[in-house]
Parts: C-alpha cells; structure tokens; sequence
C-alpha cells in the first residue's frame, strides 16, 4: 500500500539536482510555468489592497494555479477541457452515450470534488454529474486547485480537494472577442466586454460564450462513442467600492446546455425529436447486425438514445467590509437553480435541483504572528426528481432530497519563525439529509460533525520548501444518480440504504525546489474514506445505493518539474501514479486511470508562441475493476481486459498579427487514438444479453483540428 522507503527517497532525489548542477541566471521564466503561490489574485481598490497587506490570504495549502494564458493554449471551453491534464487531476468519461463527466482529485471519486466560483460552492449534486462540461472558460481569470480534505473552509464536503472559479476582473474598459471553428462540427464563440468609468470605483462585464461539437462514431456502427453537445452562457459582473472601505460584487449567470448520445443523427435518425419519438414504434430484439456491437446498428432509435438538456441560473451577491486595520470581514449570499429533463433509453427523468447559500467570514490581524479567519455558513439545498416510466414500479424509489448544512469555522494562521508557517483550521456542522420519498421514511443522516486541518509550511532554504498537511472531511452521499448512472437499470426500479455520511482522512506532503531555472516538486497524499457509497444490486437484481462496511484508500504520488532551456522554450514533465485498496476498487464503475505521464512545452519567439502537451498512458488490466462483458449477445467473445498503452498529443501554434489581434491554429488528439476505432467498443453485453454503454477504458473522440482568431479591444 504505501511506497517502499528508498523510492521515496529517490524521487525525492530527483527534485534536488537542479541545486547542485543548475547555475542560476536571470532568464524570463514561461508566464505557464506552474507555480504555488495561492495569494495571487487579480482584483481592484478595497480588495487588492487587503490582499496585498495579506488580511484576506487564506491558507497556507499548496495550490495549483491554471492561468487564463493556459485555459486559452488548451484550446478550453468548458471546465472539463481546462483541467484535465493538470496534475493530480483526472476527468472521467462515466458514460460513452451522455457524456457524463465527473472530476476526479488525489484519485477520490468525482462526487468527492467540489467547484467553487470565487471562493463559494454554486455546485449542487446534479450539476457535479452533468455541469463540467457547461462551466464556460470565458471570462475565468484563473482556476485554484487544492488538494485534500478541508482545503476550503467554506468546503468540508470536498474530500478529494476543491476547484475554484476566479472570476475575471476588469481593470480598464474594453473587451475580448475569442472565435475558432473546426472539424466533427466544432464551433466557439467567446465575448468579454467591460466597462471602468475613469475617476469612478465601479466596473462591470457582460460575458457570452457558445459552443458546440457534433456526435462521434469511431467504430462506424452508427452509434455515438461522444455525444453532440450544445452549450450557451451569459454571464454579468459587477464591482463596486461603496468607499475606500467597502466593496460590493454581484455576479449572474445563466446556462443552458443540450447533450444527445447514441444514434447518429443525420444517419440512423433524422433529429432528437425523432430519436425520442420512435419509443412509438416498439423495441427491436436485434439492436446490431449478427447481434456484435461492431457491426451497424439496426435497433429502433430510442433504444440507444441518451438525451439531456439542462438550464442554470446562479445568483452571488457579496460585500467586502474594511472595518479597521486589524479586522474585515465578506458577507456573501449565493442562489442556485438546476434545472434537468433527460430521456435515458426509454426512461426520462426530470429533476430540479435548488440551493441556498450564506456565508459571513471575518479575518482578524491578532498580531504579527497570527491572522485569525472565524466565520459561520449556511447551506439548504432542494432536489425533487420525477420520472413516469418508473412511476409504477414497485422497488422504485426517488432520490428527491433535502439537505442542510449549518457550520462554524476558524483558523489560525500562525507565522511561527521566518521559516515556518502553520495553519491550523475546525469546522462544526450540524448536517440533516433525507429522501423526501414516501417508500423511504425517516432521517438517513442528522450528525454533528468536527473537521479539523492542520497545514504547514516549512522554507529549507529560498530554494526548497517542504508542505505537509493533514485533513478530515464528510459527504452526504444524497443520490442514486450521482453514484452510478443506474437509471439505466431503471426498468427493474432501483433502492436506497444510506444512514451514514461518508468519513474521510488525508495526509499530504510536498517538496519544491525552484530558481531562475527549475521548478521541481514531489507531492504525496493518502486519503481513507470510511462508508463509501457504491453500488449494488439485491438478489432480484434491483440496483441499491448502499454504503460499504470496509475503508476505501488510495495513495496518490505525483513529480513535475518544468525547466527554462532558453529564453524562449520552456520544459515540463510530469508522472503520477495512485494505488487503491480492493475495497476503492470495487466502488468504481469506470476504471480509473492509475498511471499517467506528461511532457508540454511552451515556445515563445516574437510574433509566435507555440504550446504543446504529450500524454502516455500505460497498458492495464480492467479486471482488477470486475470489467465483464461481450462484444456479442450470445456471449460468445468475451470483451477484452487486458489494454494496450496509448499517448494523445495536442498541439496550438499562434501569431500575433498586430499588439490587439492573434491568429491560431492547433489539433488535439494529432494521433487520432479512440478506444472505438483502435480498440473495443464502449458498448457491451453481460451473460444475459442485456446491453450497457460503460465498457470505458481510452479516449472516446478522435482529431480535432481548428482555427480562430483573439481580438482584444
């Protein structure tokens, strides 16, 4: 389970040469390079001065920082985009026909991340499943990263770590127009306007971004390995500083986004009315020829038909007081409202999901040791689902909720010598979560809960700092859908058996070392998680969200180091590596990836700047995560279990025509590997016949070559 004492003391050898053989020299370093600092963000009159005297820092926690430089060299339009070659980070495809997405942190399940947008959880359970690939990269100033339970404050609940959304805030009037086009139907659209009024303490920004891409059929067969997607989002920020002592903020947006798997438009039906409306004509025994899923498709539509549109509105208000040089406090109030209608293969399932959120922070400067951050939230969250295929089935029952979160916390920053640095954080919640469902009376949890973080940060010298972090958090598993995409097995109803929320523990430790050269560091985290939610099928086969009596655990290591050759071309490589208990490994639907090694590089010269990014995965073995199957319905050849190792690489050349206007072009995935056409289909039947989509294990969309121009104005 846990590394053998001389590996680890070998990859520690590895952060260290650059101290013994790099002679520093004053050379620029790649505005890409990855770097630590969490107290770098970009705002204006009451809260930049009160970062930069250092009253809002804060935690001493690692955190990894996306730039909005490299949120645009990824070519990024949604989240999932943005984030999923970062390191310590992986984005799980849980579903070849909608899509789904869950983010995946330290190796904890994608329900164990939560997003935050300017330091707030907006996230409910249902956007988690479905939202990251909705959440627009315009107008994002930067992504945070933190790793490990208790990284926020205002988040016990992110046991794996948390992602929170910077909004991007203006400092001078003008605007950015962001437009690329490419192959398999892919569109972009990204406007940032802003206005500042000289001599006036207010800005505000209106920001629109579209997106699209059309379905993906790598095997040919006429069904969809990656669905068509359709996204619009409209955003409006506005800041304004009341006086020299308090600013307000205010920040909407509205987002709607359509997702359709399965059937191959324009092929095997004509539209998504047309797909859901053929449920008319009846089922078809054979859904592919000969019965093998590599051969044509032949069932009626709807039959592999996955449809899902949803729309969400969020509402963050909030107040930063300046009350005296010691002491400020931010005031914050966010709303929520999640819309949901799908169509699952014959089963639709609508839910609406509503949240309510408040928080008052206080940071006090006790001395010039100690910067005291105390504070109180509040959290209520609704969510009513309905389906009226599954209205009459007897061991249905809905996983319509409600939750409430009511927590005091504080922490203490605490500057213990010029070298040393511990912040020591509690959290006290009182959490009610129940189904609301008349099948399932009762409380299923009513806990007091204590969450404590401890943090440190220890300077060996300017060059090499140490990082250790220890953190205990909760989750309330809530639903159904947010486990499994077990509406599938809707047709048999499925069951809950949860009465406990989920207890995790983390231990985290990093080393960097960095100069005018190298940026090198060596990170390291166990997380336990006790009452796991999976799930599980009863002996008449019913699916049941239940909990599981053992302790899930994975040790998650990870290296970067990124090295400045030139002036111009900057160098990084990064390895990771996570291991599972047998007891994590069960709670899986998808395997997870276990070992991933990147090298990107970025080259600057004048007018041109070009960025690339090679990704190795190594071969495995699904068996280890009960992958079974059939490539055909008599069960006749097994699918296989044993996977061949495979790389993607993306690559994006710009040219700056003129100091306002940037041409572009790139391809990601230039090698073109899909699991559908270089290897097995994601599609599968078990022994009884019974088709599934979940067969997961490589990339499910091949090349994408575009082009696009960035005008700033």
């Amino acid at each position: 389970m846990f590394l053998n004492p001389s590996h680890f003391l070998f990859c520690i050898l590895l952060c260290l040469p650059s101290a013994t053989f790099a002679k520093p020299v004053d050379l620029p370093i790649s505005p890409i390079s990855v770097t630590d600092k969490t107290e770098v963000i970009e705002v204006v009159g009451v809260r930049k001065r009160l970062y930069q005297q250092g009253l809002l820092k804060d935690s001493t926690v690692k955190t990894e920082l996306i730039s909005q430089q490299q949120i645009k060299a990824n070519q990024a339009a949604n989240l999932s985009d943005a984030i999923s070659n970062s390191i310590g980070i992986r984005v799980s495809n849980e579903c070849s026909m909608c899509g789904a997405k869950r983010v995946m942190i330290n190796g904890l399940k994608g329900e164990h991340t939560n997003v935050l947008v300017d330091g707030i959880p907006l996230h409910t359970m249902l956007s988690g499943f479905y939202g990251m690939d909705a959440v627009a990269m315009s107008g994002v100033g930067q992504i945070e990263i933190a790793r490990g339970a208790g990284a926020s404050l205002t988040a016990p609940e992110a046991i794996g770590g948390t992602i929170n959304l910077v909004t991007q805030v203006p400092t001078k009037s003008g605007g950015d127009l962001d437009v690329s086009m490419g192959n398999m139907g892919y569109k972009k659209a990204a406007l940032m306007g802003s206005l500042v009024p000289q001599q006036k303490n207010i800005s505000a920004s209106v920001i629109v971004q579209v997106d699209e891409r059309e379905q993906f059929d790598g095997d040919k067969n006429g069904v969809s390995e990656n669905p068509y997607l359709d996204n619009t989002s409209l955003t409006t920020l506005l800041s304004y500083d009341y006086d020299r002592d308090t600013n307000m903020r205010l920040r909407l947006n509205h987002t709607k986004s359509e997702v359709f798997g399965g059937p191959m438009l324009g092929d095997i039906t004509a539209s998504i009315e047309d797909a859901i409306a053929s449920e008319k004509l009846g089922t078809s025994d054979n859904l592919f020829e000969n019965g093998h899923v590599a051969n044509r498709y032949i069932g009626q539509p709807w039959q592999t038909a996955e449809w899902v549109k949803t729309q969400r509105n969020e509402v963050l208000a909030s107040i930063l007081q300046d009350f005296n040089t010691r002491l400020n406090g931010t005031f914050s109030l966010a709303h929520v409202n999640h819309k949901q209608v799908s169509f699952y293969e014959g089963i639709d399932y609508d839910a609406t999901d509503t949240m309510y959120y408040a928080d008052a922070r206080f940071n006090f400067d006790l001395n010039a040791s100690h910067l005291i951050t105390f504070g109180v939230d509040y959290r209520k969250e609704r969510m009513r689902s309905h389906s009226d295929a599954l209205a009459g089935v007897e061991n249905y029952v809905s996983d319509s909720f409600d939750y409430l979160v009511q927590g005091i916390y504080i922490q203490d920053s605490w500057m213990v010598t010029p070298a040393l640095e511990i912040s020591a954080a509690a959290r006290l919640d009182s959490i009610k979560a129940y189904f609301v469902d008349l099948k399932k009376p009762g409380v299923e949890i009513d806990k007091i809960l204590l969450s404590p973080r401890i943090d440190s940060r220890f300077f060996h010298t300017e060059e090499l700092t140490s990082r250790l972090s220890f953190g205990q958090g909760y989750r309330a598993p809530l639903s159904f859908f947010e486990s499994d995409h077990g509406i599938l097995d809707a047709e048999k109803g499925y069951l809950l058996n949860v009465s406990e929320p989920e207890r995790s523990t983390s231990i985290n430790y990093s080393l960097n070392f960095e100069n005018a050269l190298w940026v090198s560091t060596l990170s390291m985290a166990h997380t336990s998680v006790k009452d796991l939610a999976t799930l599980e099928h009863n002996t008449l086969g019913v699916p049941v969200l239940s909990q599981l009596k053992e302790t899930a655990r994975v040790l998650a290591v990870d290296f970067s180091a990124s090295y400045q050759l030139n002036s111009d071309l900057n160098i990084t490589v990064t390895g990771e590596v996570y291991h599972y208990n047998d007891v994590f490994k069960t709670s899986f639907a998808i395997a997870p990836i276990e070992q991933r090694a990147t090298v990107s590089s970025n080259w600057q010269h004048k007018l041109h700047t070009v960025d690339a990014s090679l990704i190795y995965i190594p071969s495995r073995d699904l068996s280890d995560y009960q992958y079974s199957g059939y490539e055909d319905r008599f069960a006749t050849q097994q699918k296989p279990t044993s996977v061949s190792a495979f790389s993607t690489l993306d690559v994006k050349y710009q040219y700056k025509l003129s100091p306002y206007l940037g041409l572009y072009v790139g391809v990601n995935n230039l090698f073109d590997y899909t699991q559908g056409s270089e290897g097995s289909s994601p599609l599968l039947f078990d022994e009884e016949g019974g088709y599934d989509v979940t067969y997961i294990y490589a990339p499910l969309r091949g090349r994408l070559i575009y082009a696009g121009f960035d005008w700033s104005f």
